[in-house]
């Protein structure tokens, strides 16, 4: 990655094309400091500065004079300066005033904390101005307006630039040095050959990919940068589409499927064994589990279903189908909490379905873990539980057919891989309870079917959300009594572990959605504050830095209701089901992503009793983190919070989870893009279909692409 392809003698297009992967270094004027300084933006090649698109821009293409600028209203204005005064008003408060006028009047533009523009601006400059007008003294003024001071012999014959770039910046580097790097690095490599096969880009009525790159700098309209810009983001949607694809093919690559048995007698007795009928939506995801299955290619499927909508079920039957193979299937939890859930519930149901099982955690005694080991490697044992302890080299499976990953973005890249590998050819069957919207399940998962169970085989008896400030958190700590009273049992979230921690694990929620407080609540001094205020209720601690053993005793304990009130962090988030649960207090909820506190409040409610939550927030009513916030109290749709959550955060962190090898995406916005990810999704389909290593002619530029940009996909694959 970053290096030239070998291409030979080649046209000089085609060599300023290759050349976007040189280091940054290669623009005139990026040397040292400088360059250093654009690393820090992540700027490290010439593509990379290319693609660091405009955040804003401002529009001269129509000024107005100074006599029609409406006071109150925004207005660009292109005037002369007549004088430039500095002014000290009081001990370390600078102010520049700089007058200037047009033929129909005066204006006063007003600039503080900025004395280097007296030596900038100059009498007899012409400027561009644009901010909001106001008007006091007599004059019409603007208050921290952006300024532009114009070459005057441009200004005059109208020559200047109409629609201004602004970048996002780090220090050391201004806008102006941001545009003279890009105008530079545009005149002399940026008249690029376009990589996407012409008939696409017509038939998408699409931008050149050459223009794209000018006119999202240096648009002649707004509108055209916004064409450019939406050029550029189908290029990165249709590059990661096509590396997810050719992955899969890479991956696949001379192993041999197994066609698995779908309608035997376990199959058959693990229906019988339900306690209830699978709903429509359940059956629907079992015949297309079970269809891959059977079918003579690798499953590669992900089942999205929200709290509660019987994912678990679905899957067991897909356990029974291994079982009428003669093979073997492993399922993988992210914690030891949800591992042995899964085989409390699902256990029982393969036992009364004649297919044998066990359970691998951290906290497995060694002598068990050597007989479910050999049990294993003899073909004798058909599905395992367990966490990532499941990946040690002990392992050893005789006939891996079907790998099932629960909450699977919780692990790595490097670890679903790893279980994979120990059955080559196994079906995968990734499961989550995060809801995730149809553009960031097609661009994170554009190499996977996906399954949806959206409705609830049993809808419990439901959940009420509360926004609280703190100091109304006495009606929380109220509410809570009251279901301790009534036989019952809560749960105390809180961001972090202990004082000490520095909140760098939490979810990244944006500054402007936080309410600011100082620091969020802790665990272990959360715990001590329920001991006084409910000192004749037992309360545990729950995190995921205690070990398996203990947080396995703790949440017996609690399940057992000999714990009343477990205070715990997110580590609670998934899977955890103990239907006497209907309260929950969140503290500094403001912190977590919505996703997050929709599987949080997926903890109670789940019995015949309903459930209540209070999410406590410090910040004001009308501020942006409550009516985030108050999207709880509306609704329970986990997907219709979760469009909310990307509009929010894009898709930088997938629903509040660092997603471990996740591509982010720079140019395209998942939630402004729809139609384009949709678009990548189905070319990216249709070429790989019958090219699927990108080998033909037609699509080596595709390949080479590809490579460039997410090579580290390729890199990763290789090592492993």
């Amino acid at each position: 990655m970053g290096t030239r392809p070998n291409i030979g003698a080649a046209s000089e297009r085609v060599q300023r094309t290759c050349a976007l992967s040189d280091s940054v270094e290669r623009v005139r004027f990026v040397k040292g400091a400088r360059a250093e300084a654009l690393a820090r933006m992540g700027i490290r090649r010439v593509r990379d500065l290319l693609l660091h698109v405009p955040r804003r821009y401002d529009d001269f293409s129509h000024p107005t004079t100074v006599a029609m600028a409406d006071v109150g209203s925004e207005a660009t204005l292109k005037v002369t300066v007549d004088k430039v005064l500095l002014k000290r008003p009081r001990p370390r408060m600078q102010v520049v005033e700089v007058y200037a006028f047009d033929e129909t009047g005066v204006i006063e533009a007003s600039f503080f904390r900025q004395p280097w523009l007296a030596d900038k601006v100059h009498p007899g400059d012409v400027v561009a101005l644009s901010g909001k007008v106001t008007f006091a003294y007599g004059f019409k003024q603007m208050r921290g307006p952006y300024l532009e001071v114009l070459d005057a012999k441009a200004a005059r014959e109208g020559r200047y630039a109409r629609v201004l770039p602004h970048y996002p910046l780090t220090e050391g580097v201004s806008d102006g040095m941001m545009r003279r790097y890009v105008s530079t690095a545009l005149g002399d490599l940026g008249d690029v050959a376009d990589w996407v096969p012409a008939p696409l880009v017509a038939r998408r009525r699409l931008m050149g990919e050459g223009r794209a790159l000018r006119e999202v700098h240096f648009p002649p309209t707004p509108a055209a940068a916004e064409d450019a810009r939406r050029r550029l983001a189908y290029d990165e949607l249709l590059a990661l589409q096509l590396a997810l694809l050719s992955r899969r093919t890479i991956e696949l690559a001379d192993v041999v499927p197994t066609a698995h048995v779908t309608d035997g007698p376990h199959v058959e007795a693990l229906r019988a064994a339900l306690p209830f009928s699978l709903t429509d939506e359940q059956e629907a995801a079992c015949r297309e589990i079970l269809a891959d299955m059977a079918s003579p290619h690798v499953m590669n499927r992900l089942l999205l279903g929200d709290v509660g909508t019987g994912k678990t079920a679905v899957a067991a039957v897909a356990l029974a189908a291994v079982a009428d193979t003669g093979t073997q299937a492993a399922v993988m939890a992210p914690t030891s909490v949800l591992a042995r859930q899964y085989a409390e519930k699902v256990g029982p149901l393969l036992t009364r379905a004649y297919v044998r099982w066990a359970l691998v955690t951290g906290a497995t005694p060694s002598d068990e873990r050597a007989l479910t080991s050999s049990a294993l490697a003899r073909g004798e044992l058909t599905v395992v539980f367990g966490t990532t302890a499941v990946l040690g080299d002990d392992m050893d499976f005789s006939a891996l057919s079907l790998v099932v990953i629960d909450e699977q973005h919780r692990f790595g890249v490097d670890q679903r891989a790893a279980l994979r590998r120990k059955g080559a050819g196994a079906d995968l069957l990734a499961m989550t309870a995060t809801p995730i919207p149809r553009t960031l399940a097609l661009s994170l998962y554009g190499d996977v079917e996906v399954s949806r169970i959206r409705h609830r085989p049993r809808a419990g008896a439901g959940v009420e959300t509360h926004v609280l400030a703190p100091e109304n958190l006495d009606l929380a700590w109220g509410g809570i009594r009251e279901a301790l009273d009534a036989g019952y049992q809560a749960y105390v979230v809180c961001p972090l572990v202990d004082d000490a921690d520095d909140g760098a694990d939490l979810d990244d929620v944006p500054d402007s959605v936080k309410s600011g407080a100082a620091k969020p609540h802790s665990a272990t001094r959360t715990l001590e504050e329920v001991g006084r205020l409910l000192p004749d209720v037992r309360c545990a601690l729950l995190t995921g830095r205690m070990g398996a053993a203990d947080k396995d005793s703790v949440m017996d304990d609690f399940r057992a209701g000999r714990v009343r009130v477990l205070v715990c962090t997110t580590v609670i988030e998934v899977g955890v089901d103990v239907p006497n649960a209907t309260a929950m207090l969140v503290r500094d909820a403001d912190r977590f992503g919505l996703a997050t506190l929709h599987q949080l409040r997926g903890r109670v409610g789940r019995g015949d009793a309903a459930g209540t939550v209070w999410l406590e927030c410090a910040a004001r009513k009308d501020s942006p983190a409550r009516q985030r916030l108050a999207a709880l109290e509306r609704t329970t749709d986990g997907f219709e919070l979760a469009e909310l959550d990307l509009k929010l955060r894009r898709e930088g962190e997938v629903l509040g989870y660092r997603q471990s090898g996740s591509v982010p995406l720079v140019v395209a916005d998942l939630d402004a893009d729809k139609d384009l990810v949709q678009w990548a999704h189905d070319d990216a389909r249709a070429i790989t279909a019958g090219d699927p290593g990108l080998a033909r002619p037609e699509h080596i530029t595709c390949a080479l692409e590809v490579r460039d940009r997410f090579g580290a996909y390729f890199d990763e694959l290789e090592r492993a």
